[in-house]
């Protein structure tokens, strides 16, 4: 196919979706007129922008030696100093080796290093930050925060975008998380061909809740590819560095000729990902709109805007007409459900471990987020009984957030988010080019 052709090839994810009512085009309207951009503004805020991640455990299932703190594939933590008083709590470490990962590098090799800087004020804030958590239903291997390894990062200073992370390390990561902890039939081998990504696997005869799972995996997935193409660096002078779309990096990803039909289907999930999250959001409303809950970073009106700001977020999630029903999870037979669901968060744990192996540090930092964040969305959609009951005053024994939940849950959703609105950017840059 030549040029003139592939441009409407790429167009071609439309109408409805597999397991759900919705269709794209309501999602495309909803998330980029109204939606993204509230939730970019909330993002932006220092509660939502400091993360505190452990980027040093090591990788527990196989020896990786491949990593390296590369400087745009490596993450620079904050000084403690530079983190609000209101976000810290507990011992905090700073390692000065983090520091010089990208001098002890060959510069060839500086995509991936994370920027930890952070201001005296910073610092200090996150001293006075500080947060209860008696949640026992994890679907993710959690950081260990309390570790002296685990440092706060700004995530403004370390986009997720290109980073130079690719070939057999990157392929090693996703072969094993679809070959080892997606759910499939049986019959499938190797839903991995090399560096191909996920190749063509059947889901006809897969149950709603493992075809879901595989979904949502395959989604994040191609979230991650959007906005490698979307942030790609372009040019990389002594004197410049320009990041921006790149659309041959997209098209190989997505376009329906190049992936032999898989494109457009990787990006339904992507779809079906954002509608999975989105339903989180509108069920965890009545945790959110409690009078003693606070966005606490010690700043009384800013705080208080920006749970404003949370609850319209969150208002809204719940006003979209076409939400997915996740009635259809784990509703059959009682012993099967819960054996399923056991499977479930199993799974979902040992993809979150798997987040450890990355060899590049700024894709390690973004891929625990998101996998938590997702966690904390299914643990939502899990737990809605126990929203319900939720009493407006005192505390909530029976459902609990931590503030590392409610960071990465709203990052997550961000990340997918933006990739939706970043698609619609794609599609005008092809529709220019027939």
């Amino acid at each position: 196919a030549g040029l003139k052709q592939e441009p409407e090839l790429a167009l071609r994810v439309t109408g409805h979706l597999d397991d759900c009512t919705c269709d794209v085009e309501t999602i495309d309207a909803f998330n980029n007129y109204k939606l993204f951009p509230r939730l970019n503004e909330l993002l932006e805020s220092d509660y939502f922008r400091y993360y505190k991640v452990n980027l040093k455990k090591p990788c527990p299932f196989w020896n990786d030696n491949s990593h390296c703190g590369i400087r745009d594939c490596a993450v620079k933590p904050c000084p403690s100093a530079e983190v609000p008083d209101g976000i810290r709590s507990g011992s905090y470490k700073y390692s000065e080796e983090a520091n010089n990962l990208d001098e002890e590098c060959e510069e060839a090799k500086r995509l991936g290093a994370v920027d930890g800087s952070l201001s005296k004020e910073t610092q200090q804030a996150v001293l006075r930050w500080t947060w209860h958590d008696d949640s026992s239903d994890s679907f993710c291997e959690a950081d260990d925060i309390s570790s002296p390894d685990a440092e706060y990062v700004d995530l403004l200073l370390n986009p997720e975008r290109y980073t130079g992370y690719k070939g057999p390390d990157a392929w090693k990561i996703w072969n094993s998380i679809y070959e080892e902890n997606c759910f499939k039939p049986q019959n499938v081998k190797r839903p991995l061909a090399s560096g191909r990504g996920e190749s063509s696997i059947s889901l006809s005869g897969v149950c709603v809740e493992k075809r879901a799972f595989y979904k949502l995996i395959s989604g994040l997935h191609a979230s991650i590819n959007i906005h490698l193409s979307a942030r790609y660096l372009l040019q990389d002078t002594w004197s410049e560095k320009k990041w921006g779309p790149n659309i041959t990096e997209f098209q190989q990803r997505f376009d329906e000729v190049l992936t032999r039909g898989e494109g457009p289907r990787r990006l339904k999930n992507l779809y079906f990902l954002y509608l999975i999250e989105l339903r989180a959001l509108s069920k965890v409303l009545p945790f959110f709109e409690r009078p003693a809950f606070q966005l606490y970073t010690g700043n009384k009106s800013h705080d208080a805007e920006m749970k404003n700001l949370l609850l319209e977020i969150l208002h809204l999630a719940k006003s979209f007409p076409l939400h997915f029903d996740e009635n259809s999870f784990f509703a059959g037979n009682k012993k099967e459900a819960a054996k399923l669901k056991e499977e479930f968060r199993i799974h979902f744990k040992n993809i979150s471990k798997i987040m450890d192996c990355v060899g590049c540090f700024k894709c390690r930092l973004w891929g625990k987020l998101q996998t938590q964040g997702l966690g904390t969305a299914l643990k939502i959609l899990f737990s809605e009984s126990l929203i319900e009951k939720l009493p407006e005053s005192g505390p909530s024994y029976g459902f609990q957030l931590t503030r590392q939940e409610i960071v990465a849950l709203f990052n997550a959703f961000g990340r997918i988010s933006t990739s939706v609105r970043e698609l619609e950017n794609f599609r005008n840059i092809l529709q220019n080019m027939r």
